[in-house]
């Protein structure tokens, strides 16, 4: 198997390439829906205005996530268990939303306006926590409980719905901005992945610490109304680049077109599939713009739906799409389907990630948090999964790429699948000493009552974990995209954030059926309020089995997939 078997494209953009010296060559525009220059549009120039958006969207996202599960308990008095259970719900929601966004701007509003559009939903629902924190609503005479949860709730799922667009369409749209076509811009296109997560990383440090010690020392209004106007200043400098921008044609609904596929098979189940492949059905003409895919031999129902006639003749009128669908149209279903073995392991991966928002920062706060003459808050150890990302982005993408590349030949330098299984196994790691800290913990409290354990201890496990993000996370990013059909670029990423909400569904459910199960018959179980009585390190070390459980699925689906696109290509 040659070593770029793995990540040969299965779409042939066909351009006419006398233009493509001038003009972009995978059918981009300008914002007046010409043919994009690449001179005077796209590349980095433009990137900077889409990095910036996701910047500021990013404070505002983890100005509130990395502090809520305090807040829950501080201000609402929920418990930690249903405190945990609610920022898990909230974020996996936030995670699950860029299905909608990815499906309006591949379908109808475009990714530019959807992400504009979006970004307006985030500030009213930022707007609304600012309200429900002041002191002004607090001391109202109206004021009660239930109101109070009403009202943060409401301005949490509104900031949820709004940031659905934001997350799929940001990757989806910075990677629009280099040729596809061309050899130099494609190599680039893989650096903007990295810088795109540097940015989110820059934006999540300063919450961690800045927005974090604003909340707890000056006031939670503050603390919200801050972010919410720096991203009010993101998004004019959005709009402000829209000139620079190259834009992707819309390409019908994909979904829509998933669909079809499904059905049409469905209604041909009865239909032989021919020896020839290339008896099936295909559009006869390529224009500008158009993709062609490869046909491929992997599950092959769907082949059905691309049959003419049970006799292989060409139909003497045009037939509804609902019953007969393109090769290229059955090889994006396929292309999708491919990526779903693969997509279940990050699931995996963000089971354990969910943990800096919930069991983690529960740990911290039974830690001592003082570390020499500072109060480290609990929720701001996640600056330590920061600073991995931060620091080993840049050496990644300056050094070992360039290393790597030399060794094995990529243009990447590694692999997709070898970079998502680095992080994959960087998770158990850092569950297992998340394990033998809790246990080391519990040995302190025990022996001499009220001594408690410096939380300088937890860093260790944010920094591994941020060195798994930078391998898991963005070898996702890259992989979705480019596995994903032309029409489909915005979902293929959409993908990965689907893959943080049902993990932190996941991670919701798991954590209330442990405490109800290891609490039968009385006891305290894994994870009571007052951790000194559980057992926290028997649920990290769950969590390291798994972890070693999804590593090892995941090497069986890299082979698999691996084979396939061999098969593909030959």
């Amino acid at each position: 198997m040659e070593a770029s078997d793995e990540e040969r494209p299965l779409i042939h953009h066909l351009p006419p390439q006398e233009q493509c010296s001038k003009y972009t060559c995978d059918g981009t525009v300008n914002i007046d829906s010409k043919p994009a220059l690449k001179q005077s549009t796209g590349n980095w120039r433009a990137c900077f205005f889409i990095l910036g958006v996701e910047f500021t969207e990013c404070i505002c996202f983890y100005g509130v996530s990395k502090n809520l599960v305090t807040y829950l308990t501080s201000v609402l008095h929920e418990s930690n268990v249903n405190a945990a259970q609610s920022v898990s719900i909230w974020i996996g929601s936030c995670f699950f939303t860029p299905l909608i966004g990815a499906f309006l701007a591949d379908t109808y509003w475009g990714r530019y306006w959807t992400v504009v559009m979006s970004i307006l939903v985030i500030i009213l629902g930022m707007i609304v926590l600012t309200v429900s924190a002041s002191p002004l609503f607090q001391n109202a005479s109206f004021y009660n409980g239930g109101i109070s949860r009403l009202t943060v709730y409401l301005g949490l799922y509104l900031f949820a719905l709004g940031t659905g667009g934001i997350k799929p369409n940001i990757p989806a749209f910075g990677a629009d901005q280099f040729d596809g076509a061309d050899p130099v811009e494609r190599v680039t296109k893989g650096s903007f992945f990295n810088w795109y997560y540097f940015s989110i990383n820059v934006g999540s440090l300063l919450s961690s610490t800045v927005v974090v010690w604003v909340q707890d020392n000056i006031g939670w209004s503050v603390g919200f109304a801050g972010p919410m106007l720096l991203l009010g200043f993101g998004l004019a400098m959005f709009i402000a680049g829209r000139r620079a921008y190259r834009y992707k044609k819309l390409g019908g609904s994909p979904l829509t077109r998933v669909f079809q596929v499904l059905v049409a098979a469905v209604r041909n189940h009865r239909l032989n599939l021919p020896d020839d492949s290339s008896l099936l059905h295909e559009l006869p003409g390529v224009t500008e713009g158009d993709y062609r895919t490869q046909h491929t031999y992997q599950f092959r129902f769907l082949d059905k739906a691309a049959i003419l006639s049970d006799k292989n003749c060409a139909p003497a009128a045009p037939s509804s799409p609902w019953r007969l669908c393109t090769v290229s149209q059955v090889e994006e279903l396929k292309m999708l389907l491919r990526t779903f073995p693969v997509w279940a392991s990050l699931v995996g991966f963000f089971m354990v990630t969910a943990q800096m928002t919930s069991t983690l920062i529960e740990q911290g706060v039974a830690m001592d948090g003082r570390v020499g003459r500072f109060t480290v808050p609990p929720a701001s150890l996640a600056t330590f999964d920061v600073v991995a990302v931060l620091a080993l982005i840049p050496v990644y993408d300056a050094a070992l790429v360039p290393l790597a590349r030399r060794v094995t030949g990529r243009d990447r330098g590694f692999s997709h699948m070898q970079r998502i299984g680095v992080g994959l196994a960087l998770s158990a790691v850092a569950m297992a000493y998340s394990a033998l800290v809790e246990a080391r913990r519990l040995a302190m409290a025990a022996a001499a009552a009220g001594t408690r354990m410096s939380i300088a201890w937890q860093v260790p496990s944010f920094f591994v974990l941020g060195a798994g993000e930078v391998f898991a996370v963005i070898g996702m990013l890259e992989f979705c995209y480019e596995q994903s059909p032309a029409s489909m670029k915005s979902l293929g990423t959409a993908l990965v954030q689907l893959a943080v909400a049902v993990a932190n569904y996941l991670n919701s459910g798991m954590l209330r059926v442990v405490a109800a199960a290891t609490a039968r018959g009385g006891g305290a179980g894994w994870i009571p309020d007052k951790l000194d009585e559980g057992h926290l390190d028997y649920f990290f070390w769950m969590m390291a089995a798994l972890s070693v459980l999804n590593l090892l699925q995941f090497l069986h689906c890299s082979i698999r997939f691996r084979g396939n696109n061999t098969l593909s290509s030959s």
